[in-house]
């Protein structure tokens, strides 16, 4: 499916929701990041956009990029309100024909799952390269399926397989976490559920 249809489908599902106003950033971001000096980060697939507003308010520098432009422009009100916009830059990007341009200390993509085509190994191939020596790659994706979710027949690749295949050169980038905790979700309504995430971070050599 083209582009337009992409972008189309996530600007109805954010337009078809309140935007929160105070977005919450994921765990596994919080618990990677916690003890890392602030540098520049890049946030692929930023959603509602609760973990660049969490980066920028703990000194991070993030590129904060989405194929909705809806989730985008909220994003860059919500950096506004919140006194961080100089730490945050909200772009649209298509992943599939367009990557940010930079260097960065971090690059973080959760759930970046889609029902469009998208060669994501390329993406995160392209990630790890925008990556400054001694920077990480944290990708956080489902690891089942919670009953709520658009994806009931999905699949999603182990964390070991993920990195099979971005391909990257083992000399230049190692698996520093390969893992698939638990943890209880809660989806529309308030329903909770019991899921796994897979994560893996992958550092480039300093």
């Amino acid at each position: 499916m083209s582009t337009t249809d992409a972008a189309a489908f996530w600007n109805g599902l954010y337009t078809g929701r309140p935007a929160p106003g105070d977005p919450q950033p994921n765990v596994t971001l919080t618990e990677t990041v916690a003890g890392l000096p602030p540098g520049t980060a890049l946030d692929l697939g930023c959603g509602e956009g609760g973990d660049a507003l969490w980066l920028a308010r703990h000194g991070w520098q993030v590129t904060a990029v989405d194929v909705s432009a809806v989730a985008v422009g909220r994003l860059a009100g919500l950096a506004a309100s919140h006194g961080v916009a100089g730490r945050v830059a909200a772009e649209r990007h298509d992943l599939g024909e367009t990557f940010p341009g930079g260097a960065f200390d971090l690059v973080c993509a959760h759930y970046l799952h889609t029902p469009f085509e998208l060669d994501r190994a390329a993406v995160l191939r392209a990630a790890a390269h925008a990556l400054r020596p001694g920077g990480r790659l944290l990708v956080v994706d489902h690891g089942s399926v919670a009953p709520w979710s658009w994806e009931q027949d999905a699949r999603f690749p182990s964390p070991h397989e993920v990195a099979a295949g971005i391909a990257l050169d083992a000399g230049t980038w190692a698996i520093e976490r390969a893992a698939a905790p638990r943890r209880t979700a809660t989806g529309p309504e308030g329903r909770t559920a019991e899921v796994t995430d897979h994560v893996l971070i992958i550092r480039r050599a300093g």
